[in-house]
């Protein structure tokens, strides 16, 4: 289907340059975005951690605690130890933007307190897929060098791990962003001409996830089609 063409491998240039080309698009999208909207006092003044709080407390989750944590759009949820852990950017900052992704991690706390499967799901192959990742590229490198087809799939099989944990890790960040919005909304924490400005931020966020799919799909199509080569 793919060869060399001049030398130049055509599965890279037609698979996977354009996945990774829209993986940069994507993060240079949601930095613009949330640098815009981070410009966006609210209304009511909350900080990025104070509206973490307000949403955790009235969730039932007084226990989880909040972080400050250093960079740039470092935030997340750590289910191991029940912390929500906010960036500089976010802990202190009374923007729309630091606001939306505030409540983007507490949804991820929510999704763990009452059991969301595809959450549950994550975690239960996060060990197998970082097993697949350090495991992967070795065993491909060696396959080739070796011409063995057996280590060459063993090592594809492990890498397409990474593919179904950037599938699943979809419906947990779209629905994180959907609980965030929800809450914000029915709270009063936002405006709905704030939350307008919000959902861009947090649409922009999901777009990085896609592309991380597209482009571990991309990388695997390229390596089944690689292994189908070496087999004839």
């Amino acid at each position: 289907m793919f060869g060399y063409y001049y030398g130049i491998d055509m599965t890279y240039l037609v698979l996977v340059l354009p996945a990774f080309l829209f993986s940069l698009w994507a993060q240079m999208k949601v930095n613009s975005t949330f640098s815009r909207y981070s410009k966006v006092r609210s209304l009511r003044g909350l900080t990025g951690a104070q509206a973490a709080r307000y949403i955790l407390d009235r969730n039932g989750l007084a226990h989880v605690r909040i972080e400050q944590v250093a960079g740039n759009l470092t935030d997340h949820f750590d289910p191991r130890t029940n912390v929500v852990r906010l960036s500089q950017s976010v802990y202190n900052v009374p923007s729309i933007a630091a606001v939306g992704v505030a409540a983007h991690e507490c949804g991820h706390a929510v999704q763990y307190a009452v059991g969301y499967g595809p959450m549950k799901l994550r975690a239960a192959i996060i060990p197998a897929t970082n097993f697949g990742s350090k495991l992967a590229l070795p065993l491909i490198l060696i396959g080739l060098l070796f011409n063995s087809s057996q280590l060459l799939l063993a090592g594809i099989l492990l890498f397409s791990l990474t593919a179904v944990f950037q599938l699943v890790t979809l419906p947990v960040e779209f629905n994180a962003s959907s609980r965030a919005l929800r809450t914000l909304d029915q709270q009063g924490i936002l405006t709905q001409e704030e939350l307008a400005g919000t959902r861009k931020v947090l649409t922009a966020a999901a777009l990085t996830y896609v592309a991380a799919l597209l482009v571990a799909l991309a990388q695997l199509v390229r390596m089944l089609l690689l292994y189908n080569r070496r087999r004839d």
